[in-house]
């Protein structure tokens, strides 16, 4: 006789499931929160990327944020 709630064959990990989440765009920049709990900008043109950095100075100032193309 099995016991489901002994087994871990069903259950999965949460952080296996989560996805990056976007925290806001920029035309086509997007800021994301990767599942590590780091910030990226990823894509985005020249005047895209200015305008996320002038917004991170005001909102998101204590974040470390990587630069991706």
């Amino acid at each position: 006789m099995s016991h489901p709630r002994w087994q871990n064959g069903g259950m999965k990990n949460e952080k296996q499931n989560r996805k990056d989440e976007l925290i806001t765009q920029f035309g086509g920049a997007m800021l994301v929160k990767t599942r590590e709990g780091k910030f990226e900008l990823q894509g985005g043109s020249a005047d895209n990327r200015t305008e996320a950095k002038e917004w991170m100075s005001l909102f998101l100032h204590e974040a470390v944020v990587s630069f991706c193309e």
